[in-house]
């Protein structure tokens, strides 16, 4: 069987030279290309392929924060690293990925490493990803709107509201639905964002003060918008200090 590949890498040399390397190959078709994080992640929604030969360092969002949110899909196609870096700097990563190419890349190394990912299943490549891009930066959420993939820079979120499974993500040019969870969200972005509610995070850059209702209740003040949202008895304390100690 055909395993379709998409191939992203921002420069169209090292596209060109994994076409030339897979060309006479009828085991594996290119059937997308990107040159970006972002454009990558609307491809896999387009085509849905089974693996991925993805570069590490691209503008607009690189390789490991793609990887993460391909991680997140139900079906998440496998995925390996194409990287330009020695072998040193690889340490910092993960050993569990499906796989690292060096550049440039060699037709035998590549041809190993795409038997090598046939062999895992989609549970597996999954888990891979998963433990992959722990910790790794996180720059954008990724949403859909309208059946497209819209990404929302980290830096011009507000505040995330969760009601039931769906979060309410609260940005400059307005408002998505995501499905992720807060705790999730809580995880990746903790040094940006702080819980005041077991329903909200908000931006730490974003609060600009507190003001109390006419029962006593205290609600943080956000830059910029008009929203304020209520801190629960459990975090008041630890909301008060922070606006107080930054």
């Amino acid at each position: 069987m055909t395993m379709n590949i998409l191939v992203v890498d921002d420069e169209e040399l090292a596209r060109q030279r994994i076409q030339s390397l897979l060309q006479d190959n009828s085991e594996y078709t290119i059937c997308a290309e990107a040159e970006n994080g972002a454009e990558a992640l609307m491809m896999v929604e387009r085509h849905q392929p089974d693996l991925i030969l993805l570069d590490i360092s691209m503008p607009v969002m690189d390789g490991l924060e793609v990887a993460k949110h391909l991680s997140g899909m139900p079906n998440p196609p496998a995925v390996i690293f194409t990287t330009a870096y020695g072998e040193y700097a690889l340490e910092a990563f993960s050993t569990k990925a499906t796989g690292y190419l060096m550049k440039p890349i060699r037709q035998e190394q590549l041809l190993k490493s795409l038997q090598q990912a046939r062999s895992l299943n989609r549970a597996q490549r999954s888990k891979v990803m998963d433990d992959e891009t722990t910790g790794s930066a996180r720059k954008h959420i990724c949403a859909r709107m309208r059946g497209n993939l819209e990404l929302i820079p980290i830096e011009d979120v507000y505040y995330f509201q969760a009601d039931q499974k769906y979060v309410t993500v609260r940005h400059r040019n307005g408002e998505v639905i995501i499905e992720e969870s807060l705790k999730s969200l809580e995880s990746d972005l903790s040094d940006k964002f702080i819980r005041i509610h077991r329903n909200a995070l908000v931006a730490k850059s974003r609060i600009s003060g507190l003001a109390k209702t006419n029962i006593g209740r205290v609600k943080v003040k956000i830059d910029k918008i008009e929203d304020e949202l209520e801190v629960s008895r459990r975090h008041v304390a630890e909301i008060r200090r922070f606006v107080r100690n930054r």
